[in-house]
């Protein structure tokens, strides 16, 4: 990619990289930026939002209506206005993503194992599909048909989900300790064999090649574009966010030396860092609710990546 100078030049190379889903881009932009906001918004501003981003008026409609299909967003009319806002289920199921996407640099782990067994008569095939399908996206590998495993699973949305598709009593969930005395080597081929850290390597290293630039860019400038911030954050979470919900976040001694993961979320929360400021001054003053602008952002969007305080990305803002 090459390097443009200007903040604005950055996004047509990034949105034709990124290449963006309407719906999915959509969810991006409620989880991370409006749901901090309290989670609603008036459709007119949501079209005109989604224009930066070459979305038709059409096309935004459509995609919001079926979200509300989906169960992620629900709609109240007031007088001839449609406003938007998270469900009860969207909300549960963007704080399961919001715990992976933004979690801390740094993650502890107590050497467990997840294991859940899955019973082949007790669950009708569908079910099971659908169980082992949604579990993957929760980061678990496959041992085999019946037995998956996570070494640091987020138990709330396991327990959320097996509720959700009511196999809670059908399935066994435990926890396992890894006996070292069979030595590293095993485990480590255990790994490979039930996620592909290949794939996800080379996902991360496009994410890298794409994204880098954008932060020795931004570095180099004294003033940052508002609207240019606010679609580089929307497309790089949700870049980094189609990637990441495909990782099973393993801890650092089951990966490769120089994961890219790591480097990635580096990447991720330096520049959310230094963009966050314009980027939410540009989306307060597009966004309005039934009662009038945006309200200021929730204190637990201020934790993200283990804290957003940053008085550089302050300086370039002003």
């Amino acid at each position: 990619m090459a390097r443009p100078r200007r903040t604005e030049d950055l996004v047509p190379q990034l949105l034709q990289a990124v290449g963006p889903r309407a719906k999915s881009l959509i969810i991006t932009v409620y989880g991370d930026a409006i749901l901090p906001h309290g989670g609603t918004a008036w459709l007119g501003s949501l079209i005109d939002l989604m224009a930066h981003f070459d979305l038709s008026e059409r096309i935004v409609r459509t995609s919001v209506f079926r979200l509300c299909k989906d169960d992620w967003l629900a709609n109240t009319q007031i007088g001839r206005r449609s406003f938007y806002r998270v469900t009860e289920s969207g909300r549960e199921r963007f704080t399961a993503a919001e715990r992976r996407i933004y979690a801390p640099l740094v993650r502890g782990w107590d050497r467990g194992w997840h294991m859940l067994l899955i019973g082949q008569s007790a669950i009708p095939t569908e079910t099971r599909e659908k169980l082992r399908r949604e579990l993957g996206w929760l980061g678990f590998g496959a041992v085999s048909p019946t037995v998956l495993t996570h070494p640091s699973c987020d138990e709330v949305a396991v327990h959320r989900l097996l509720g959700e598709l009511g196999v809670a009593d059908k399935v066994v969930l435990m926890k396992a300790t890894h006996d070292r005395s069979g030595g590293a080597a095993a485990l480590r081929d255990l790994v490979r064999s039930c996620w592909d850290i290949d794939q996800l390597e080379a996902d991360y290293a496009g994410f890298l090649a794409r994204f880098r630039p954008v932060w020795q860019a931004l570095d180099e400038q004294e003033t940052l574009d508002p609207r240019a911030c606010f679609v580089l954050r929307t497309l790089m979470i949700h870049d980094f966010r189609r990637i990441l919900l495909r990782d099973p976040m393993l801890p650092p001694e089951l990966l490769p030396p120089d994961w890219n993961g790591q480097a990635s979320r580096m990447l991720t929360r330096n520049l959310y860092r230094l963009i966050r400021r314009p980027s939410e001054s540009f989306l307060m003053s597009e966004l309005k609710t039934a009662d009038g602008p945006l309200p200021e952002a929730l204190p637990d969007f201020y934790a993200r990546f283990g804290g957003l305080d940053d008085d550089r990305a302050e300086r370039a803002a002003d």
